[in-house]
């Protein structure tokens, strides 16, 4: 008792000296847990289509008379799949990483050694006319925002170990958002065949159960066949895929982005240009090194 009315005279004598300073003391509310709301649609959503698979037995297919086109099948391992990924992450980190995986849909037409020609250009005209008439060049740099960030940096004069910090940090937040999407995309490559199999054992039970009826085994069979075989495109097919392609454009980002931050860091210094091809030579891969200068 002593003890908390000692603690609260603190309390309220600190609060006092900030009230007389004019300043509002900082104060922090307490943890409070809330509901993953990720977790929750998953789980339901996924018990939800394996239900619905189970209810419908095939009847949705009347009107359906494509071949290896089953309704029940493609709900299942589709939505299935996306249900049980959304229950290994937060439905922000999925929506987030959807913009970074149809950028694999595209290819990018910058590559290291286009990425190093144009920097040591920019270290040529700074060391002929000057950082500050790097100003000029800004605006056609526009397309590159990481390089137009680095260069904005260097006209408005601040530090080169500042600079060189600040472009680190967003390179390494860059390479957590690509592993959690590559994650993601993984992830979702090891839920599919699952999905499938889940929709193989729900066709076969409902197969066994309507022997004495010829006319639903063929329905039956089919969700049970052709689940499995959507498990495994989606996996092997899509996801996989992506996720390497992923990989492997985030590690062609990363080695740009360490070129424009060694040439940022050479203009701030005014290092001679040449010394910065010699530089950037080093990270560059052997087919892909550059003679800007005889």
């Amino acid at each position: 008792m002593a003890e908390a009315a000692g603690e609260r005279g603190e309390n309220r004598l600190e609060a006092d000296a900030f009230t007389r300073r004019g300043e509002t003391p900082v104060r922090i509310s307490p943890r409070q847990g809330g509901i993953d709301f990720a977790t929750l649609i998953g789980l339901f959503g996924a018990f939800a289509l394996i239900l619905g698979a189970i209810l419908l037995e095939g009847k949705s297919t009347a009107f359906i008379n494509i071949p290896f086109v089953n309704l029940p099948a493609i709900m299942l391992v589709v939505f299935g799949t996306f249900a049980v990924t959304m229950v290994s992450y937060s439905v922000q980190e999925v929506f987030q990483a959807q913009p970074i995986m149809l950028r694999t849909l595209f290819r990018s037409g910058q590559s290291p050694n286009d990425a190093a020609m144009r920097m040591l250009q920019l270290a040529e005209r700074a060391r002929r006319r000057g950082i500050l008439q790097l100003q000029s060049e800004l605006y056609g740099l526009r397309p590159e925002p990481f390089l137009h960030r680095s260069m904005t940096m260097l006209v408005d004069g601040i530090a080169v170990e500042e600079i060189e910090r600040n472009l680190t940090f967003e390179t390494h937040a860059m390479m957590q958002r690509h592993v959690r999407s590559a994650g993601i995309l993984r992830r979702a490559a090891e839920v599919a065949p699952a999905m499938g199999l889940i929709g193989t054992l729900v066709g076969l039970v409902q197969m066994l159960g309507s022997l004495n009826d010829p006319e639903s085994i063929g329905p039956a069979m089919a969700v049970a066949l052709l689940t499995t075989l959507y498990g495994a495109l989606l996996a092997n097919v899509v996801f996989l895929p992506l996720a390497s392609k992923l990989e492997r454009n985030s590690a062609t980002e990363l080695l740009i982005n360490q070129i424009y931050i060694l040439g940022s860091t050479s203009i701030g210094r005014q290092e001679n240009p040449r010394r910065l091809e010699l530089v950037l030579n080093t990270i560059l891969p052997a087919s892909q090194r550059v003679k800007y200068f005889d």
